[in-house]
């Protein structure tokens, strides 16, 4: 059984391949950087925006499953970026299918979506479901809507064997900076080491958002390629809504010193959907999944991998 991984050396990538590997599945990945490696991957450098590239990968490979992780995956720098992440997340994707479906294989493909595509969630329709009406507030969130819609118009139009997931926030040790959690983290060590004053900048910290470990995803998305139905799409979260506030706490009670914080408007986005907390139902019911790891767990380990870098 062989399973490509595209943007395997991204946050999500590296945790997938060793879950993939504990499951006896041989695992190639692509990554940009021919630098990259990963204990028991087949490593191979590819831009995903190479159509060509993708093409004769996918062929020479001839996967039974693709994870494809390959996208621009910060909400914050979309604004920056609009065109680079529309460009990497939709026409990476398109280039990925149409290599699959040009190849004439039998592959199931996972594309990966996010909670953003949801957008704006009226109170009454949280936690969100499947269903809901997509309304997108951010850049990011707009390609990955697309992404989805593009994945269902492969399955209805051309029969592909896909599924779309549209994940919540997912935190753990590795993830980059830019992120909530790595951001706090990352300033609270700082500050412990004394290499900054005691406060920590934040943004708006009354959102809420449905935060999983990074490992309780890769599993999930495991059990999907196993028993998810092709052209169905499943969010993928703990269904626990906890407010930025209620983050930067937990750390801070985890943290050696007394810290203050301080507003950084430069952290405040243009549009900024206030509660995400998504129903996992369709996931469990599919797959039997439920998430491990709780929240403060996730955000200790987080800390100490400051710590001990």
């Amino acid at each position: 059984m062989r399973a490509l991984i595209t943007g395997v050396a991204g946050f999500v990538g590296k945790y997938l391949a060793n879950h993939l590997t504990e499951q006896n599945v041989e695992v190639f990945g692509t990554a940009r950087n021919n630098e990259a490696k990963l204990p028991n991957v087949e490593m191979i450098s590819l831009d995903i925006m190479d159509s060509q590239r993708v093409k004769k990968v996918i062929f020479d490979i001839k996967p039974d499953y693709i994870f494809h992780l390959a996208a621009k995956s910060s909400v914050k720098d979309s604004w920056l970026d609009k065109k680079g992440t529309f460009s990497t997340n939709v026409f990476g994707t398109l280039h990925v299918l149409d290599a699959v479906r040009d190849s004439n294989l039998d592959c199931r493909i996972l594309t990966i979506g996010s909670s953003e595509e949801y957008g704006m969630i009226l109170p009454e329709e949280s936690p969100v479901s499947e269903e809901n009406q997509l309304r997108p507030m951010s850049p990011y969130g707009v390609s990955k809507a697309s992404v989805g819609m593009l994945a269902r118009q492969y399955v209805k139009a051309y029969g592909m064997d896909i599924i779309h997931t549209r994940t919540f926030n997912h935190i753990g040790p590795g993830q980059s900076l830019g992120f909530v959690t790595q951001d706090f983290a990352k300033q609270i060590v700082d500050i412990e080491m004394e290499k900054q004053e005691p406060i920590v900048k934040v943004g708006n910290l009354e959102a809420v958002r449905d935060f999983t470990d990074v490992r309780d995803i890769v599993q999930a998305y495991w059990l999907l390629s196993q028993y998810g139905k092709t052209g169905d799409v499943y969010n993928v979260c703990s269904g626990i809504g906890t407010r930025i506030q209620d983050v930067l706490d937990l750390l801070l009670a985890m943290a050696n010193v007394k810290i203050d914080t301080e507003l950084n408007p430069l952290q405040l986005r243009p549009s900024e959907v206030p509660t995400l907390i998504g129903s996992n139902k369709r996931l469990k019911d599919s797959t039997g999944w439920k998430p491990r790891i709780p929240l403060e767990k996730s955000l200790f380990e987080i800390l100490q991998s400051y710590r001990q870098a």
